[in-house]
């Protein structure tokens, strides 16, 4: 197990080189020039107004970024002309230059080795600070949502198994590809509209995290009740999707496997049908399920953005669409790679649960 362990932390370097680029490559690709942003030059008036200026100051910025330098590690030429001003074909006009390290990718991956990702473009802060303070609100909202989807997937995957083709579980399975469906933007701004205090009932805040009457001095009881209060419709909103899914997976897995042969073997030899489905076709139904957390773990960060930015959440899915919107370039590779980090972590935690699960799966070779 150590071996095979230790094998999958060493596969991840290669892995996280490949994320690098291509983060690195989608952040560059995005429209738009952050250094402008922040000058705050938005059209073509402001710039005829303030030319000088704004050039000025657009080129310190660019120099304080690391935006003036090339992008990567060479830079590619196409415009080469001959004595006449016309392109050459482009077999003789296609040139390389190499820049050494004197390039973005190369100061951004220097800069990663040493676990930092850098300062904001849009505050100067460290990335990592501004990540950091938004953790426990995102990291709150997914792992109830998980346990919820949990809670209520896996009991209902085997009530529908268990019945299967019963009026029960016909109505779960028209209702739960139903909530599948639908998207979770859509759900969430109607429940704004019906629960939140839009058109109908105003029975949940929709926005925010503490009321505007609770401040730091009152009891921690009536701020963790007003907390809950806030997390009551964006916990309910990401949780249903998550469960409709796993349901449908828990109940085909339970579905293949009490088909078996070993599970007929069990019955022949009198076992209660609790303990036929419960410890030994419930066991080998949960393979496809752990397979999840896979991807589960990386939802701390990518899929929280939706929920977060219709409910206005402070965490880090809305960190991050705020800073797709103003190219900041920082905040944007730190959050891929953060994700492509749990991504991997969730894999291989996933194939060590296989063995915990299954004793047959085992990762080190047996002595004869």
């Amino acid at each position: 197990m150590f071996q095979y362990v230790l094998r999958r932390i060493l596969l991840f370097i290669p892995t996280l080189f490949l994320i690098t680029v291509i983060s690195f490559a989608i952040s560059r690709l995005a429209p738009g020039d952050p250094a402008e942003l922040k000058a705050g030059v938005g059209g073509e008036g402001n710039m005829r107004g303030n030319q000088q200026l704004n050039e000025e100051m657009i080129k310190q910025i660019r120099a304080q970024w690391h935006l003036d330098m090339p992008v990567w590690f060479w830079t590619v030429f196409t415009d080469q002309k001959d004595k006449d001003g016309k392109l050459l074909p482009l077999g003789d006009r296609l040139t390389f230059k190499w820049n050494g390290n004197d390039n973005q990718y190369s100061v951004w991956v220097i800069d990663l080795f040493h676990l930092n990702f850098g300062k904001s473009f849009q505050d100067n802060r460290p990335v990592l600070d501004k990540i950091w303070e938004r953790v426990p609100i995102t990291t709150f909202l997914a792992i109830i949502s998980i346990v919820l989807a949990y809670l209520i997937a896996i009991p209902l995957g085997i009530f529908s198994a268990t019945h299967q083709n019963s009026k029960a579980d016909r109505i779960s399975t028209v209702t739960l590809y139903i909530l599948y469906s639908l998207p979770g933007f859509w759900i969430g701004t109607m429940a704004i509209i019906f629960f939140g205090g839009g058109d109908f009932l105003a029975w949940f805040p929709n926005s925010g995290v503490q009321s505007m009457n609770i401040s730091p001095e009152d009891p921690w009881m009536a701020r963790t009740l007003d907390f809950l209060w806030h997390m009551i419709l964006p916990i309910t909103i990401s949780t249903y999707a998550s469960f409709a899914y796993l349901s449908r997976q828990m109940r085909g897995s339970m579905l293949e496997v009490i088909r078996q042969d070993f599970i007929r073997t069990a019955r022949a030899k009198g076992l209660s049908e609790k303990v036929v489905v419960y410890k030994h076709a419930l066991r080998n139904s949960l393979i496809p399920i752990i397979t999840i957390i896979a991807y589960i773990l990386p939802s701390l960060i990518g899929g929280s953005v939706v929920i977060e930015t219709i409910f206005t959440i402070p965490g880090v899915g809305q960190l991050a669409f705020q800073a797709l919107t103003a190219r900041d370039y920082p905040v944007i590779m730190a959050e891929f790679t953060l994700s492509a980090v749990l991504t991997l972590v969730g894999l291989l935690l996933a194939d060590l649960l296989y063995s915990v699960v299954d004793p047959r799966i085992a990762f080190s070779r047996k002595s004869s």
